[in-house]
């Protein structure tokens, strides 16, 4: 046997679960396709990533209409969070059981917010969260405060905190994994969307894996794609086929550890087909790959004409009044915070505008996101066709967003912002992909039980997004640490007790 555990992905997912089992001395090994990122002149060139795309995969997908598009993951060490906006960001309370929205009923979770909050409350502790209590209405119970205070407003958001109090709204201190400091030192530019070459992100490489590979019973695989996973006769999984730079290997192991996020991972088992598993392995109940999520959002530029916006990162203020409620029926429409710092070039790559009038509107503008739940569809799936990731997004809850954004254009004009634009994210943005193997009690109706553990077989975990039975309507980073830390802790003081 190569190893006691296969983990495979490096993201938020993988990388917390290697943290928090290495101190165990099982052999660990983690397999990820991609390289360790690079600090080059295009990680700090908004335009070179989002409008030259330098660090997106020469990668296709199909969509629901079989049509190829490009679907904007990373692969790297670290995995998307390398260029997420470090948002840590726990569920709600409301969030762990059955809500009506506007588009439909969500089925809550086979646990309570009581069972996640002490994982919560370890994972922010691990990826030293910066946030304040007391100011979100929205805010769960915590038995402790923030490990860090919060990321300072810059002088334009602190004004715009000032003004959406004054119109009776609830600002607060969105929560981040950054160190404001150390990031700035790099180059003066915003987080959100940039990779993390210089460690000022709490991401999964800067903490978890660097974590993990202080001990010497883990390696790191890099540019090594994971394949397909083989099942023995007695429904665990005996090895992992991949193919790397020396060509094809087998690794061995009695565990594994699927975390290469809801479309890979349910891409890899839909893979691992054999003539027991003629739909896929973890496939029992036909709901892998179903039930795919993906946040309906939105850029809302609250622009000034007569005043400039010198921000640097800007992203530091949320809005959740309208999270639990807000819509026509008391339905929730989700929540609002601000987007990292949108330039001129990366608005003009971004909105097709002439540079010149891209700068005009950057330099007046407040960029802000505005974020509302998709709800999980059985037909929205992921599935293979020819072997290719075939991607169908049912998009849902469409309407509640659509209400969220206009409420938040009336409520920024109310705080002093005549001219408020939007522009919706389409597929190519993965915001929040989730749910693909979704967590159950029920063997018939999920794929993985209340631990992460395949019902399917007792040996393969799944600690990525894919679990996530609902995508809520916030940034799922810290639900995903929280969930790789409850499964870390019941791999230890069971399987390997």
């Amino acid at each position: 046997m190569d190893a006691d555990l296969v983990i495979i992905g490096s993201g938020m997912g993988g990388a917390t679960l290697a943290a928090a089992l290495a101190p165990s001395g099982k052999r660990i090994v983690i397999v990820e396709a991609g390289e360790r990122i690079e600090d080059t002149p295009e990680a700090i060139d908004g335009y070179a990533i989002h409008g030259r795309g330098v660090f997106r995969p020469d990668e296709t997908w199909l969509d629901g209409q079989d049509q190829p598009f490009s679907p904007g993951n990373f692969y790297y060490v670290g995995g998307n969070s390398k260029f997420y906006g470090a948002v840590l960001l726990r569920y709600r309370e409301s969030d762990f059981s059955p809500i009506r929205h506007m588009g439909g009923t969500t089925p809550g979770w086979p646990i309570t917010y009581a069972e996640m909050a002490p994982w919560y409350q370890a994972a922010e502790e691990m990826y030293q969260v910066r946030g304040q209590l007391g100011d979100d209405p929205s805010e769960p119970p915590h038995a402790a405060p923030y490990p860090f205070p919060p990321v300072p407003d810059e002088p334009e958001i602190a004004d715009l905190r000032r003004r959406l109090s004054g119109i009776g709204l609830h600002p607060s201190h969105l929560p981040l994994g950054v160190d404001i400091e150390r990031w700035l030192e790099r180059a003066k530019i915003g987080w959100d969307g940039y990779p993390n070459t210089v460690g000022g992100k709490m991401d999964a490489e800067t903490i978890g894996i660097a974590e993990a590979l202080k001990h010497p019973n883990v390696i790191l695989l890099t540019g090594t794609r994971a394949t397909r996973l083989e099942c023995g006769d007695d429904g665990r999984i005996v090895a992992l086929h991949v193919k790397g730079a020396r060509g094809p290997a087998r690794i061995e192991a009695g565990h594994f550890a699927l975390a290469a996020g809801a479309v890979n991972s349910a891409a890899l088992l839909l893979r691992s087909a054999d003539g027991a598993h003629p739909q896929g392995l973890a496939n029992r109940s036909d709901q892998l790959g179903r039930n795919f999520m993906n946040h309906n959002c939105s850029a809302v530029l609250a622009v000034h004409p007569f005043r400039r916006n010198r921000s640097v990162y800007q992203k530091t203020l949320m809005v959740n009044d309208f999270y639990e409620t807000g819509g026509p029926k008391g339905e929730p429409l989700g929540n609002i915070q601000m987007l990292g710092r949108v330039t001129g070039p990366i608005l003009a790559a971004g909105a097709g505008l002439p540079l010149m009038l891209a700068n005009l509107i950057s330099d007046r503008a407040l960029d802000l996101y505005a974020m509302s739940e998709d709800l999980p569809d059985p037909e929205s799936r992921v599935s293979l066709h020819n072997g290719q990731i075939r991607l169908d997004w049912k998009r849902s809850n469409w309407e509640a967003h659509e209400a969220l954004v206009a409420r938040l254009k009336k409520e920024l004009r109310r705080a002093g912002y005549p001219i408020v634009l939007s522009k919706p994210f389409d597929r190519r943005t993965p915001s929040h992909q989730c749910g693909t193997a979704r967590m159950g009690r029920d063997p018939g109706s999920s794929v993985v039980d209340i631990h992460g553990r395949a019902h399917d077989h007792p040996n393969l975990f799944i600690t990525d997004a894919s679990v996530l039975p609902t995508s809520a309507a916030v940034n799922p980073a810290l639900t995903i640490a929280a969930l790789s830390l409850r499964a870390a802790d019941h791999i230890r003081k069971g399987d390997w007790a």
